[in-house]
């Protein structure tokens, strides 16, 4: 997938001798951002269904063009790509969102890779994607809203309404948007696992379980659709008519208040190590 180091930088004045004794906070920025606008939309996923044409409730898919529910490493990192940078050949797919009955496609599509969420010990040993790497995100077995961060509704340029686990009430001008972090620690084995999650974890108290000793680049995706007013006419394509339910990609799971996000890893491993060579860690005055 796209993975790289956060970059850190101890920022100074130029000119300016510091003091030996100063220490300045490190300043975090995202390590890798892609922008892979919409593609398609197909009733296709070929994490969960792989093979399986028409299994899925309706997806639309960002970045790669050619994800089909035949999609395999291959098609990934031979196809075309409309994400910028054009390093990353990965897919990413989400449950359509509907207005009524009409589909509503985000106009904004970011995927930030991001050295965040665990200690400053771990991140210095973040690791690459595995090429062919399987994620999904979402809570599948919820049945309301929880008290993790994972994922959230809110309106762009509209702080004052504030997120929510449910669809909000955008004001006229605004877009709503949405906003679903991956899991970051993976087992160290397995590109995928029977239930598309187990071989992944989210950080328990700034570090990564022992069952998940690896780090990874924490996937953020961002989504901004052109759509504001009245929720109660928005429904994912994975729900039913309750607002933010979303089943994950699995058969027949209880309703979700976690919008479920899958992507699939298309870049190599050699654009992979060039990406950490480039985006290193750094330590020091600037």
């Amino acid at each position: 997938m796209r993975p790289i180091l956060v970059l850190i930088l101890l920022a100074t004045m130029l000119g300016v001798q510091q003091p030996a004794t100063a220490v300045a906070e490190p300043v975090r920025v995202a390590e890798f951002l892609a922008d892979c606008p919409y593609s398609h939309r197909l009733p296709d996923d070929p994490i969960v269904f792989p093979g399986l044409p028409g299994a899925s409730h309706m997806h639309s898919f960002f970045g790669s063009r050619v994800t089909n529910a035949h999609t395999t490493l291959a098609d990934l990192q031979n196809g075309a790509t409309n994400c910028n940078p054009s390093v990353d050949k990965s897919s990413y797919w989400v449950p359509t969102l509907y207005n009524g009955n009409t589909p509503v496609e985000p106009v904004i599509t970011s995927f930030y890779y991001l050295g965040e969420g665990v200690r400053d010990d771990i991140i210095a040993r973040t690791q690459p994607y595995p090429p062919g790497l399987r994620v999904v995100a979402g809570n599948a077995r919820a049945t309301g809203p929880d008290s993790s961060t994972i994922a959230r509704w809110s309106c762009l340029h509209a702080g004052h309404v504030g997120a929510s686990k449910d669809f909000v009430t955008c004001p006229s001008g605004t877009m709503l948007e949405s906003y679903l972090d991956f899991p970051q620690c993976w087992n160290g084995r397995d590109l995928d696992s029977p239930d598309h999650k187990s071989h992944m974890a989210y950080p328990v108290g700034g570090q990564c379980p022992a069952t998940h000793p690896v780090p990874v680049p924490k996937l953020r995706q961002v989504l901004r659709y052109p759509v504001n007013g009245d929720p109660s006419r928005f429904r994912l394509a994975s729900g039913g008519g309750s607002p933010c339910t979303a089943t994950s990609s699995t058969p027949g799971p209880p309703p979700s208040w976690n919008a479920v996000s899958a992507t699939a890893s298309g870049r190599s491993s050699s654009a992979a190590r060039t990406a950490v060579r480039n985006f290193p860690f750094r330590a020091g005055l600037t």
